[in-house]
């Protein structure tokens, strides 16, 4: 049985300055390359995989915008080879080659950065989530986020890569120590940046119907409790708009200081 996937996806610019460095892309891949799909929208998983990604971008200048929409650009141009490859009889191992891509985009954006002084330290985080008919694939560096909710319990697939999040997950500091820490954003790994090397997260887990999943930035974060975003994803189960704007309506609300994007995936 064919899923369809329902989703809506929404970013704004924090009120600390105009620009927006957060990015977000949904687009489709098969055989014949990637489409870049609409914010909001439905579609089947046939003959094309779906790939959602959200990227938070850092640096100075426009390096920060420049970043996040780089690795999510260039992520959709490389994907699609993939298909070629398996129609040629070779099936690729899609972890590995997950990690792989993302390493090859850090080259990329710590090549970019060394040619401008206006791009300097520019490096994002990023969240990928690819949905194949047999499994979810994910990439993830840094603090951008992956949650699922299945059976009214709210998981984080995802973890921080911060030594903050270490603490909070051994019972060191609360969630709201953790919230406050000025050091919870210092990034351990973090695509660009200008760091050496990157050991990105990537998994493979199964999902089935009536999961519904929320990729986002750190904004959301900022702006809502854990008990929060349980609430809000587990509420308007027939509409991925409503629980998205209710969900960045709240962060904005209660914060808003930071670029927040997310992206509200439903399987149906």
């Amino acid at each position: 049985m064919h899923r369809t996937f329902h989703w809506s996806a929404l970013t704004t610019s924090g009120s600390r300055k105009p620009r927006n460095d957060d990015s977000f892309l949904v687009f489709s891949a098969g055989i014949n390359g990637a489409t870049e799909l609409a914010a909001e929208s439905s579609s089947p998983l046939r003959n094309e995989d779906l790939i959602f990604g959200v990227s938070d971008g850092m640096g100075g200048g426009n390096a920060g915008n420049l970043a996040s929409s780089l690795i999510l650009q260039t992520l959709s141009e490389t994907i699609p080879k993939t298909f070629k490859t398996a129609a040629q009889g070779l099936h690729p191992d899609y972890l590995e080659l997950l990690e792989q891509k993302v390493k090859d985009v850090h080259s990329g954006i710590n090549e970019k950065a060394a040619s401008d002084e206006n791009f300097k330290g520019m490096g994002a985080t990023l969240t990928l989530a690819w949905f194949t008919p047999e499994n979810l694939y994910i990439a993830h560096a840094g603090d951008s986020r992956l949650y699922l909710i299945r059976d009214e319990e709210t998981q984080q697939i995802t973890e921080d890569h911060s030594f903050c999040w270490r603490k909070l997950k051994r019972g060191e500091i609360t969630e709201r120590q953790y919230r406050n820490d000025p050091k919870r954003s210092v990034l351990c790994e973090v695509i660009g940046g200008g760091h050496a090397k990157i050991r990105p997260a990537v998994a493979a887990i199964s999902y089935q119907k009536g999961d519904r999943f929320m990729l986002c930035s750190d904004g959301i974060i900022d702006g809502l409790w854990e008990k929060h975003i349980h609430s809000a994803l587990g509420k308007n189960r027939d509409s991925t708009s409503a629980v998205a704007n209710a969900l960045m309506t709240r962060a904005i609300d209660n914060d808003g200081s930071d670029d927040t994007t997310l992206i509200v995936i439903d399987v149906r």
